[in-house]
């Protein structure tokens, strides 16, 4: 039997969980407690009654992949008539998209492809700081600089060192999944960055001063002990490092995967949330995953342990790609703090406040869907792809034939 009353003291005292009483109670407390528990943590860090959220844009800048992760459904593979590059100048519409709502920063994430070098990625971030001076890269999540590191024959802190020269800001936590190598070998995503190599990448970005974040896709082969695993493998990092400006965990979106499968419910995800904020006491942020579970239970999530609704986003293709297409502009993520009893303000992704909402004193156009990568049947070839080699047959011969229909 559960001492439920000696658990809640020693949380309200700042007590630490261990990893089997964490997972004793992610398994038999009442889904009320759990909730409780975690909002009285998350008033203890954050007694202004502030819910934040960043206005920032996710461009998925390629979607050919080598890795094979059988949970996905956005990559194609290398010469698919389905695969695509984005141009630097449709990056750079994009940016003043983002600027134009208000947004700071762009979350730039892609597949692992053979045909873009270091240098393509050195060049694209230094074009966008000469454009916009101000404009922070929040880019390449550790699995993306593993391939990188693997492609240049360079060191992963040597890759972190040239992309920060080139003007990287910070690092986001994609391609966690679980961290454990018995659940990356069945989700196919090993070969890609075992659980030691993905927390490398972090320790190394954190002691070069980068700020990232951390992240947590259940609901796939994994076990709960598992999910508690990869929780305190992140708090471990934290203690020594202090580097993390968050936590966001989501639950797996199985269509149109090879993988499939069921999505877990939403009180799963309320129930990992809560003891998400109760293990990880040295993380300040969880975020809302209202992209993938909807504006409610995504507003549902700020009395379990959230204190951050997130991205407004602009744009997303990954998740979409399987399945779910929730999307929430900045009017309606304010809506839903507000409702919820809190006061709702605009960050950057260290969390510092950059003030209320913008929409309030700017004329923004409301967004009532997430915009994609590129319009269906695109398959233009941007035109400075021609200036780097390629490593795969498909993108030699690519080049080869130069740029097609280039963005004006």
């Amino acid at each position: 039997m559960m001492n439920l009353d000696a658990f809640e003291k020693r949380i309200a005292a700042g007590g630490r969980l261990t990893g089997e009483e964490a997972l004793h109670l992610y398994r038999h407390a009442p889904t009320y407690w759990l909730g409780r528990m975690a909002d009285a943590v998350r008033r203890g860090k954050h007694p202004d009654g502030h819910v934040t959220y960043i206005i920032d844009r996710n461009v998925n800048y390629t979607n050919v992949c080598v890795a094979r992760c059988n949970f996905c459904a956005f990559y194609r593979e290398v010469g698919s008539s389905e695969g695509y590059v984005l141009g630097f100048e449709e990056i750079f519409k994009k940016i003043e998209e983002t600027r134009e709502l208000g947004g700071v920063q762009l979350l730039l994430q892609g597949g692992h492809n053979p045909d873009l070098p270091m240098a393509w990625y050195e060049d694209l971030f230094r074009a966008v700081k000469q454009k916009f001076p101000d404009f922070k890269l929040h880019a390449l999540s550790p699995p993306e600089v593993i391939h990188l590191s693997r492609m240049s024959k360079l060191s992963v802190p040597e890759v972190i060192d040239r992309l920060i020269a080139a003007g990287l800001d910070s690092i986001p936590g994609g391609g966690a999944e679980i961290l454990v190598d018995r659940v990356r070998k069945q989700l196919n995503c090993f070969s890609k960055a075992s659980a030691d190599e993905w927390l490398d990448v972090m320790r190394h970005a954190h002691h070069k001063g980068l700020r990232t974040t951390a992240t947590m896709m259940y609901g796939t082969v994994e076990t709960d002990a598992e999910r508690l695993e990869h929780m305190l493998r992140l708090r471990d990092l934290q203690d020594e490092t202090g580097g993390f400006t968050a936590f966001i965990t989501w639950s797996y979106q199985p269509e149109h995967t090879e993988r499939g499968g069921r999505e877990a419910t939403g009180v799963e995800y309320l129930r990992t949330l809560a003891i998400a904020r109760l293990v990880l006491d040295n993380f300040d942020n969880l975020q809302a995953s209202w992209v993938t579970q909807g504006g409610k239970v995504g507003q549902l999530s700020l009395a379990f342990g959230a204190n951050d609704m997130g991205s407004v986003m602009i744009e997303e293709n990954v998740v979409r790609a399987a399945g779910a297409s929730y999307c929430m502009d900045e009017v309606e993520i304010v809506r839903n703090v507000e409702d919820a009893g809190f006061v709702a303000k605009r960050r950057n992704m260290h969390y510092d406040i950059l003030g209320d909402p913008f929409f309030r004193d700017h004329d923004v156009k409301r967004m009532l869907e997430l915009s994609t990568a590129r319009e269906a049947g695109d398959t233009s070839v941007p035109v400075e792809l021609v200036n780097y080699p390629a490593r795969s047959a498909a993108g030699k011969k690519q080049r080869s034939q130069g740029p097609t229909s280039p963005v004006s």
